[in-house]
């Protein structure tokens, strides 16, 4: 029995050479790689959470690019259209100025937007779908613009075709701002594309 378990020791080295797999390599064939994220939350932020409001999302600074994390907005039940694009657009405005959470900041979160920015719905020449803020929106920092521009784009305050016209507190005319895969890369090279817009 002894030599026969010798004899058969190097035969079973063969055949576990022969299979061609070494124990160090890592499969290939399960699909493509997991995306890589820059940032990240270990779990639903609860202090982001409200048992009341509308469901929305925000664009805040993810390092150097831009990215969405839940939040909410209160509107009254029964507010006109008109009135409650302006309402979730303060809304969308406060939550963006406002600190990101502990669990954000460390998961790499920040912001650019200052605190104290007001919206109002269009004058009497604008476009029926303007917001204007209380600051001129070529003022603000190409951080603070893409995140308020993304942010509106795709939010029931604009018409959800990745654009959103702004203006300022001034009679200057509003101008129809974009949010792009470019501006959502780099925001802080990239400013919003914007054009002119047609009178309402």
């Amino acid at each position: 029995m002894t030599v026969r378990r010798l004899l058969a020791l190097p035969l079973l080295g063969l055949l576990l050479a022969g299979c061609g797999i070494r124990a160090t390599e890592v499969p290939t064939d399960f699909g493509a790689a997991p995306s890589r994220v820059p940032c990240s939350l270990a779990g639903p932020d609860v202090s982001a959470q409200s048992a009341h409001g509308v469901p929305v999302q925000v664009f805040l600074l993810c390092r150097a690019s831009l990215a969405t994390v839940d939040r909410t907005v209160r509107v009254p039940d029964g507010t006109p259209d008109v009135r409650r694009r302006v309402i979730v657009a303060q809304g969308l405005l406060d939550q963006l100025a406002a600190s990101p959470s502990a669990a954000e900041r460390a998961a790499g979160y920040g912001t650019h937007v200052p605190g104290g920015l007001r919206v109002s719905g269009p004058g009497p020449k604008d476009p029926e779908d303007t917001l204007r803020l209380s600051t001129v929106p070529g003022r603000l920092s190409s951080y603070a613009l893409a995140q308020i521009v993304c942010t509106l784009s795709d939010s029931a305050a604009a018409e959800g075709d990745g654009a959103v016209v702004l203006g300022g507190p001034g009679a200057a005319a509003p101008r129809r701002y974009e949010c792009t895969d470019d501006v959502r890369t780099d925001p802080g090279s990239t400013p919003p594309p914007s054009s002119d817009v047609a009178g309402g």
